[in-house]
């Protein structure tokens, strides 16, 4: 998704927005650019590509690295350029934005900001305007010249319209947003009201910084960290009115609101690489600590410090839980693959019947539902636009939703009946590693929960892996310490045509993680399927070009799993063995054994993922790419 920025205050506007810019490139952009309101005009500056073109743009002073400068000179001298920005245009008040492009080529004309065509007015979008080539046509009718291929000036030339009509800002955006339809965020700033910053959201996120004697709005909090730790998080169909001294919030009547700002816990340094050199290795490093906060305070212990249940404060639905007949999980990509997994582990702890659902199939097939059904949606942002569809579906059958989500105040986190919070911490990296086995570990917590109550689970049974679980995330420092084995392997096997990742039960879930991680950071062609599929089909693809990784943690299965590997390897590709086996069983099968600790199958989910992981970003980092940016991927999926 785009990022977004604004600001009102009394500091020269540019810098503060190309540096707020600079925090979310994180998210992927293809341009970026800003407006500054100066005089009785709006000032607009954008460029295709990096950021660094718009700052070189703004100065007219290039940032090249010459072969005698270090990558953190070039940055250097980035961070004096952009305080130089503020010399070239002058305001207070302005807004910015970094583009994915979605409707119209990558270029200068259609980077956002947007203006309208007297300058007077602009805009910037996050999302999807779906009706805008119907607006479009009437506009170009009355005689609307538009300048770009975009959703977005359609909205800006709309505004224009409506502006002229009612001779007020504010109102004039009230009438777009009746006009529009789709999924958005917008930015909004009038030279005619050189005060103020005006912002509205529906199924696109955004936040308002609460500063002193500024205020912002930015589509995500690592932008206005630095500033500000106090923030409202508008709601669906809210908008807000930005001054220096205050902010007023409105719904979409013009009503006005009233609620309480949230508090930010986690500090800028969460948001920084750390020494890492990207943020993917440093977020795969922070497992351990992201899995013993998502877990210590979930699991309830005896006067002896054993483990012996699991409790949610924020999950109140026990009864329903004994009495369900079934589990429906719907999510997208990374949290679908994580819902995966928690098919193996309730039908294991809680012997129910589970269906798992890509949530844009979901909405679009007319699933059968019951009311007796728990519906169960994952999602990493909270604001993923098929997952909130899939779970307005399934409230509108009567069906209790269940929300695993690592942001606070999100869109999920409203509309379902429970919440489970994953506490992973901020996720800079495109490519999600620690929210994805944060949201493993709350499933399998929940299922032990729901084993315990439906009494399918012993109350041994359930201290043991309680006690398991404990334990994963010095296991995973420990795979963590031997990650030199899978960077080695991968600077042997980073050029390979083709990956295939094969598994067996929990393995088989993995190894759809583990694929799409590959193919988002490396751009290497990657696939999964369960173990037992090889002969139907896909051993016709193996030769010298091919890498087959085995994933491989239930002992029962090792025998299967050995005639794979055999099978592959007779016909030249490579062979990488992910397990737990301590009996050497696979080292003379296979090119490479890694071996993961000992521990049961279910808990084996949390570790044997990390290796893939590393695999992923270290063939990403071979291949030239920056793993924290993949292309044409957005962080959080707001539209279809």
């Amino acid at each position: 998704m785009c990022g977004i920025i604004g600001y009102v205050g009394d500091k020269n506007a540019t810098p503060v927005l190309i540096n707020a810019l600079k925090k979310l490139e994180y998210r992927g952009y293809d341009s970026a650019g800003i407006a500054v309101i100066n005089g009785d005009s709006v000032l607009v500056q954008k460029s295709k590509g990096a950021l660094k073109f718009l700052v070189e743009k703004i100065t007219g002073e290039i940032v090249k690295q010459s072969e005698n400068m270090t990558d953190a000179e070039v940055t250097e001298r980035l961070k004096m350029l952009i305080e130089k920005t503020g010399d070239k245009i002058k305001g207070t008040v302005g807004i910015g934005h970094t583009r994915w492009a979605t409707h119209g080529e990558p270029n200068d004309a259609n980077a956002h900001p947007h203006a309208n065509t007297d300058g007077t007015i602009s805009i910037v979008h996050n999302g999807i305007i779906e009706n805008y080539a119907e607006i479009k046509a009437k506009l170009q009718a009355q005689g609307v010249v538009f300048r770009s291929q975009t959703d977005t000036e359609v909205v800006v030339q709309l505004l224009d319209k409506y502006y002229k009509e009612e001779k007020d800002i504010f109102k004039a955006v009230i009438k777009v947003l009746h006009r529009v339809e789709g999924a958005y965020a917008l930015g909004v700033i009038c030279s005619d009201y050189p005060d103020r910053v005006i912002c509205c959201r529906k199924e696109s996120p955004l936040v308002v910084g609460l500063g002193k004697g500024e205020n912002f709005i930015a589509s995500d909090v690592p932008a206005i960290l630095e500033h500000t730790r106090d923030v409202y998080y508008l709601g669906e169909k809210e908008l807000a009115v930005l001054y220096t001294d205050h902010v007023d919030l409105f719904n979409f009547e013009g009503e006005k609101i009233i609620k309480e700002p949230s508090h930010i816990e986690w500090d800028m340094d969460a948001a920084q690489k750390g020494g890492y050199e990207h943020f993917m290795i440093k977020e795969i490093h922070e497992q351990p600590k992201a899995l013993m906060d998502t877990m210590r305070p979930r699991i309830v212990k005896d006067n002896n410090g054993k483990p012996v249940d699991v409790h949610f404060e924020e999950c109140k639905m026990d009864e329903e839980w004994k009495t369900a007949d079934r589990v429906v999980i719907t999510a997208c990509g990374t949290a679908y693959h994580a819902g995966v997994v928690a098919k193996y582990a309730f039908e294991k702890l809680a012997r129910m019947k589970v269906d798992v659902d890509v949530a844009s199939e979901f909405r679009y097939r007319n699933p059968i539902l019951d009311k007796k059904d728990i519906f169960i949606v994952i999602s990493q942002s909270g604001e993923t636009a098929d997952t909130l569809s899939a779970l307005r579906l399934a409230k509108s059958e009567g069906l209790k939703a269940v929300a695993i989500t690592n942001c606070v105040g999100s869109t999920v986190t409203r509309e379902a009946d429970d919440v489970i919070y994953t506490l992973a911490g901020p996720e800079i990296a495109v490519a999600s590693t620690k929210a994805y086995t944060t949201q493993v570990l709350c499933l399998i917590l929940l299922a032990i929960k729901a084993g315990l109550l439906r009494g399918t689970l012993s109350q041994k049974d359930a201290s043991c892996l309680l006690s398991e679980l404990e334990a994963v995330p010095e296991k995973i420092t420990e795979i963590l310490n031997g990650k030199d084995v899978i960077q080695k392997f991968s600077s042997e096997q980073f050029n390979k045509e083709k990956i295939f990742y094969i598994g067996r039960q929990f393995d088989s879930a993995t190894s759809l993680e583990a694929a799409l991680k590959l193919k988002e950071v490396s751009y290497m062609h990657s696939e999964a399927f369960a173990a037992g599929e090889l002969k139907h089909g896909p051993i016709a693809l193996m030769d010298p070009q091919t890498l087959v990784v085995a994933i491989a943690s239930d002992p029962a299965l090792y025998d299967k799993i050995g005639s794979n590997i055999v099978e592959v390897a007779s016909r030249k590709a490579a062979t990488l063995v992910i397990t737990q086996d301590k009996t050497n069983f696979f080292d003379k099968k296979a090119d490479q054994v890694f071996k993961i600790p000992e521990c049961s199958t279910v808990a084996a989910s949390l570790l044997t993922v990390i290796p893939a992981q590393l695999l992923a970003y270290y063939c990403s980092v071979l291949k030239g790419n920056n793993p924290d940016m993949p292309r044409n991927l957005a962080k959080s999926v707001t539209v279809e």
